[in-house]
């Protein structure tokens, strides 16, 4: 067991997709069993579709204080860390090991070239972009590929049904949903995630967290099935049952560093895009 500690790791949720390990360490008594106290804040609030990162949920709530760590996708991680007004560090990489989809119900579209010029919907600054940016420019020059923020992935997969928009990039349940209501797959890009902490956290606290979301993985993959049923939304509960979420887009592993390696490839193709500034805080490893 670790050092004990009496101080709560405040956590803002995330999607549960990402979070389930957390959800898992908690519901098991993982993190009490490491000797460190962890809470989730609040609700995740499903609509956090604004174009400012730093006003979305779970950004917002770290940033304020109110929180003491939250996790997204690593490119966002990088930049939330470079640019954040508190302060925070990336403390390694998530367990969560998902898939952003490009899904479309357009018969036309059927490889990834023929995306070129055709708006994707995403939500800005998170993993459904770099994702999307990062698949798409292996298959069209970067002139052809056009990405439209919409928002969160309810908002994405609403217009996607609708016909409004012809393809979007989604992760779990959304994946699922799409395809038993006809979509198909265009493209599939599975990746790490980062897990953002307040550099205040002590070393037996940081330790003892991610040995429990680690636990919590384990559980995961040795009985997937067992804990689907967290991962559907309010929004969509009335059309898709625990069972029918798919085994392949979205597996768990054990949190991992980030490597130097990893962190200059990174900032230098986020910085190809624009996406990180030429000096300042990405000019270090932000990661304790």
């Amino acid at each position: 067991m670790s050092d004990a500690t009496t101080k709560v790791i405040r956590l803002a949720p995330n999607v549960p997709v990402f979070d389930l390990p957390i959800i898992v360490a908690l519901e098991r008594g993982l993190f009490h069993a490491q000797g460190v106290e962890v809470e989730f804040v609040a609700r995740h609030d499903p609509v956090t579709s604004n174009q400012d990162a730093f006003r979305r949920q779970k950004e917002s709530l770290y940033e304020s204080g109110r929180a003491d760590a939250y996790n997204l996708c690593e490119w966002a991680g990088l930049d939330r860390s470079d640019r954040s007004g508190r302060g925070s560090r990336v403390h390694a990489l998530r367990p969560a090991v998902a898939a952003q989809v490009i899904l479309t119900f357009d018969g036309d579209i059927q490889e990834p070239r023929d995306l070129a010029g055709v708006p994707v919907g995403i939500n800005e600054f998170t993993g459904s972009h770099y994702t999307a940016l990062q698949f798409l420019e292996g298959t069209l020059p970067r002139e052809d590929i056009v990405l439209q923020h919409v928002g969160e992935p309810f908002l994405r997969y609403q217009q996607l049904k609708a016909g409004t928009l012809r393809a979007a990039s989604l992760m779990e349940p959304y994946v699922s949903l799409a395809l038993k209501e006809g979509a198909h797959i265009i493209s599939a890009n599975f990746y790490r995630g980062a897990e953002v902490i307040s550099p205040d956290l002590t070393p037996a606290q940081r330790q003892g967290y991610l040995t429990a979301v680690n636990a919590a993985a384990d559980l995961i993959r040795a009985d997937f099935g067992s804990f689907k049923h967290h991962l559907i939304v309010d929004q969509i509960r009335d059309r898709i049952a625990p069972h029918e979420i798919a085994d392949h887009f979205v597996h768990y592993a054990h949190a991992k560093p980030l490597d130097p390696k990893r962190f200059a490839y990174t900032t230098e193709w986020m910085r190809s895009w624009n996406l990180a500034p030429e000096h300042g805080a990405f000019d270090e490893l932000v990661v304790i």
